[in-house]
């Protein structure tokens, strides 16, 4: 097995791991490891899980991609959601991609089944700030930002 295929193996054990009591917010409760396309991007944040260790576990490298993609809990929800929008277009390459794959992820879920608790108006929200912070990250790859345009489109939300 290449030693790239052995990482990324070793990275979904150890987020599966932290996040298996984690439910995701649909009615079914999905187990939240559904949703780390990017393995360990929220981890930091919604975990006791440390950037030292992401960075012992899996590399400076991966610790500086998980730090750019980390929201300071400190901050209010609305502040860390600014705070996306204002640093998207500083991240990194792989940054960019890790945002990009979160986003879209999301919005597909959100397009699937409204979260508990959640309602339209709060889902319509959602979909602007995220094509926000989608703005910011343009550029980085085509695939991605092509599906997640159509999502926007059948909201009717104007990206660009």
């Amino acid at each position: 097995m290449s030693s790239d295929v052995q990482r990324i193996l070793e990275a979904a054990d150890f987020a599966a791991k932290k996040h298996k009591n984690q439910r995701r917010k649909d009615p079914e409760g999905t187990p939240y490891i559904n949703h780390p396309l990017a393995l360990l991007h929220d981890t930091v944040e919604d975990t006791d899980t440390t950037l030292a260790e992401i960075e012992e576990s899996f590399g400076e490298k991966v610790r500086s991609i998980v730090t750019e993609v980390t929201d300071d809990k400190s901050l209010s929800k609305e502040e860390r959601k600014q705070q996306q929008i204002k640093h998207a277009p500083h991240c990194s390459r792989e940054a960019k991609l890790v945002k990009l794959a979160d986003k879209l992820y999301n919005l597909r879920d959100l397009k699937r089944c409204t979260p508990a608790g959640w309602t339209e108006k709060r889902v319509e929200e959602y979909f602007i700030w995220a094509s926000q912070v989608v703005a910011g990250l343009r550029g980085t790859n085509q695939a991605l930002e092509m599906s997640l345009d159509a999502l926007f489109k059948e909201r009717s939300i104007l990206t660009g």
